[in-house]
């Protein structure tokens, strides 16, 4: 009897993680599937992030790489570098260095950058730049297999010694499209040199041509120099015992091969690291978007929350239930992106190469290298931006009353958490201005990075605050704006939600706009500055610098000469080597017969007398870089490696946005002293008043030792060009500034519709009062217009901020150059119009939803 009136026996309770499938399954995937779009946005908004984000990675990273594998093909097993810090050096070194016991093998270098003319040049287009190696084909197998010049089919053996012959990489074989038996011809000097392809090289990289050293001396004028000397050391040598012994001349360093893998990464670290920070704000502001429609779904499935709720789901299980469809969305969206980063990566290697933007990487096509690791961490980088923009949705459906909610009279805010209070923000606003004021870390503004985040994590926080103190009371005697703007001042904590992202989203494109203005308003007023002459002159199409293009001082001499001119300033500029792991400075050698006003100087120097310049010293100008790397302050001293060595004087410090790794400007009188090297790059030309420029070419082409390598360009179209550059780098930026702003935009959208659902029965409540619909939609929008006011007036403000530490702090500790802050007003007003009126139309168009339920059975739930 007993038995039969027991009861049934209790079926063991299913963990929380074992209902989370099927809750996605019952409870996410319907809503889903009536709001595709919503959701569908965040998947894009992730993907968008990871792909970039991956995509600037593995860009980087097959850059990297192939300069590294060129660097090692062309160094090969060597164990030490004897390199010049500028030019060469004797060539009695290497015989020196060749019989020392310690020395196994040593393999004299020529090197030289130049340009080449194909025979089939297109019409318009430049001569493709490459590296010349000049080598003795007999010794520098032995340290680098990869250079090892390998006759074609048909050709003598002996041909590697042949000083009228050439050996070209693949990538030089594309370039010139040329085969052996093909001639072509480089640029020397202002003349054209012609050789004959004998056959290939091994080597990868960018275009690269190999000859017999004695052809390589001959043809760019380095008879009885040499560039540099690789050695191999006999097992057990000590290298530094090997340099006492050897007893090195002024202006040659000791090296390894490794520092020049150091140094060819250390050429575009700081352009890289900022370039994957600036994708990395498409995550930070898709984690907005996450919270914007995750904010609208917990809104709208509020009653199914409640009633799961009631039916024993407890609070943290409704929370991890949110937190399950935000992992998934954003791990749907980090698959996706990591896909389309890596074809945006191979698209992008194969139309424009390894270069960036940022002119490091020009003329290198390297192959994608897929990184395995990269890709999963982007992965959980997506997840992770996914679930932080899915908390605070989450709290709110933790926090959910489920019997008031059942009734409709749960309210589901969009507000953080009582903890985020006006002290958390004034704090991580005040740590976001003293971490502005650290130095960088390893060359990295990492401080900087963290007070961006500090300022718009503290700004967004302040949110609250900055509503009540922007609305003003207000003093119309209509309803419908007397509720909106009342409303807005006393549920400001809701406004959190609605103006967090086109506060983050804003402050970011303000940010990029006045940085970038800011920038180029510098850059423009530096051409001004150093582009004094109406013409200009070089020596060739190579870049000024290079060793292979120069103006022979004859040239120079008659072109002084002409009746049309009134004055020329030649410019030498010649590569620096101080460092080993660093890359080469630019010696520029010049007339400098009024500094302050020839040269930009930076605001943070004074330029001192040239009276205190020590006795023995050479006064000269460093740029901004060199103060930072080289601790070049006014007033200091250091050693050249020019000649036997000379010591210079720091007179001041200019500004040089041209050259981020440093430069030194030095009297040319004393450059030529120094060195006996009167060769020119540049020419500065000033015709008489007049005088026509076209003719005036046609006269200097006409010179003896002239020739059509010789490049003419005015002032104007020099910097048309730089600023043209200047726009294509930053391209990137306007593109993320649309995008921010689109994220935000939706996100105002989002919420305002998610608490118009939660405040339906106000709005009908409203209705049976009297008000109109027309009344109704005046409420919502209006509120949507305050809040988007306060909104875009604080979002503005802490842009300016993050603009000053991005001007102030960032660009400085990463470029190393200094630059003017400047307010374009008419952008950032066109920027905060465009802002207010979208905010406002997103507003009015979420109301329309408010008036569309009949107003009896919005508040029929009550009765």
């Amino acid at each position: 009897m007993s038995s039969t009136l027991s009861a049934p026996p209790r079926r063991a309770a299913r963990p929380a993680s074992a209902l989370v499938p099927a809750l996605l399954r019952h409870y996410a995937w319907p809503e889903w599937r009536r709001h595709p779009w919503r959701h569908l946005t965040v998947v894009l908004a992730v993907m968008l992030g990871v792909a970039l984000s991956l995509s600037v990675h593995l860009i980087n990273q097959s850059a990297l790489a192939e300069f590294s594998q060129a660097v090692r093909s062309v160094n090969g097993a060597a164990d030490l570098e004897l390199r010049a810090a500028t030019g060469g050096f004797d060539e009695s070194v290497y015989a020196r260095v060749a019989q020392h016991p310690q020395v196994a093998v040593a393999s004299p270098v020529v090197e030289a950058q130049t340009i080449a003319r194909p025979r089939h040049l297109p019409p318009g287009a430049r001569p493709p730049p490459l590296r010349v190696l000049g080598l003795d084909a007999l010794v520098a197998p032995a340290l680098s297999p990869e250079i090892q010049p390998r006759p074609a089919e048909g050709q003598d053996r002996l041909t590697v010694i042949d000083p009228h012959v050439v050996f070209l990489n693949p990538a030089a074989r594309r370039a010139l499209a040329a085969r052996p038996g093909d001639e072509i011809e480089l640029q020397a000097g202002t003349r054209w040199r012609r050789w004959t392809v004998a056959g290939a090289v091994a080597a990868g990289g960018g275009p690269l041509v190999v000859m017999d050293i004695a052809g390589a001396q001959d043809a760019f004028g380095r008879l009885g120099q040499l560039s540099r000397i690789d050695l191999r050391l006999v097992p057990g040598a000590d290298p530094a015992r090997l340099l006492r012994e050897i007893g090195l001349p002024a202006g040659v360093q000791a090296t390894t091969p490794r520092a020049s893998e150091e140094r060819i990464s250390s050429v575009s670290r700081a352009y890289r690291v900022n370039l994957t920070v600036l994708a990395f704000v498409a995550l930070f502001t898709g984690s907005f978007l996450v919270f914007s429609v995750l904010s609208l779904s917990v809104a709208r499935r509020s009653p199914q929350f409640a009633l799961l709720g009631v039916l024993g789901m407890t609070a943290g299980e409704r929370r991890r239930l949110v937190l399950a469809e935000a992992a998934t969305l954003g791990g749907l969206g980090s698959l996706l992106g990591v896909a389309a980063g890596a074809g945006l990566a191979a698209l992008a290697l194969r139309l424009f190469g390894g270069d960036l933007g940022g002119g490091y990487f020009a003329g290198v096509a390297p192959p994608l290298q897929w990184s395995t690791p990269a890709a999963l961490g982007h992965v959980a980088l997506g997840v992770c931006a996914a679930l932080a923009g899915a908390w605070l949705p989450a709290r709110q459906a933790e926090r959910l009353p489920p019997a008031q909610a059942l009734k409709g009279l749960g309210q589901v805010h969009g507000a953080l958490p009582r903890g985020w209070r006006r002290a958390w923000g004034a704090l991580l606003l005040g740590l976001g201005a003293l971490l502005a004021l650290l130095p960088p870390v390893a060359g990295l503004p990492l401080f900087a990075y963290a007070s961006v985040a500090c300022i718009l994590v503290g700004g967004i926080a302040c949110v609250p605050e900055a509503v009540a103190l922007l609305i003003a009371r207000p003093r119309t005697r209509r309803p419908e704006w007397l509720l909106a703007l009342e409303r807005a001042r006393r549920q400001r904590h809701a406004a959190t939600a609605a103006v967090a992202g086109i506060v983050a989203s804003l402050s970011l494109s303000v940010a990029l706009t006045v940085m970038v203005a800011s920038f180029r308003e510098s850059v423009s007023q530096w051409l001004d500055q150093v582009l004094p002459a109406p013409l200009y002159l070089r020596a060739g199409l190579s870049p000024s610098g290079t060793e292979g293009a120069y103006l022979d001082p004859a040239l120079v001499e008659r072109i002084a000469a002409l009746p049309d001119v009134e004055r020329v300033e030649p410019l030498r500029v010649t590569p620096l080597l101080l460092q080993p792991q660093r890359p080469a400075v630019a010696l520029i050698a010049r007339s400098l017969h009024d500094p302050a006003r020839q040269l930009p100087l930076a605001a943070r120097s004074t330029m001192l007398d040239a009276s205190a310049k020590p006795p023995g010293t050479v006064a000269v100008f460093v740029s901004e870089a060199m103060a930072d790397l080289y601790d070049a302050r006014p007033g200091s001293q250091l050693r050249l490696p020019l000649g036997a060595g000379v010591e210079v004087w720091v007179q001041g410090v200019w500004r040089d946005y041209a050259r981020q790794h440093g430069s030194i400007v030095m009297p040319r009188e004393d450059f030529v002293r120094l060195t006996g090297d009167r060769r020119v790059n540049d020419l500065a030309l000033w015709p008489r008043a007049g005088e026509d420029v076209a003719q005036l070419q046609s006269r200097i082409r006409a010179l003896e030792g002239a020739t059509d390598t010789l490049e003419f360009a005015s002032a104007e179209t020099i910097r048309a060009a730089s600023l043209r550059i200047f726009d294509r780098s930053f391209a990137v930026t306007y593109w993320l500034q649309a995008v921010a702003i689109g994220i935000g935009l939706f996100g105002i959208a989002a919420t305002t519709s998610a608490q118009t659902l939660a405040r339906r029965k106000e709005f009908g409540l409203l209705r049976h009062l009297g008000f109109t619909r027309r009344q109704v939609t005046k409420v919502v929008a209006g509120e949507g217009l305050a809040w988007t006011l306060a909104g875009t007036l604080w979002g503005t403000l802490l842009g300016v901020a993050v603009s000053a530490v991005l001007v102030h702090v960032v660009n400085p500790q990463s470029f190393h150059w200094t630059m003017d802050m400047r307010l374009p007003a008419g952008r950032l007003a066109a920027l905060a119009l465009t802002v207010i009126a979208a905010g406002t139309l997103t507003a009015w168009l979420a109301s329309q939803a408010a008036t569309r339920r009949d107003a009896v059975l919005a508040v029929k739930e009550d009765w």
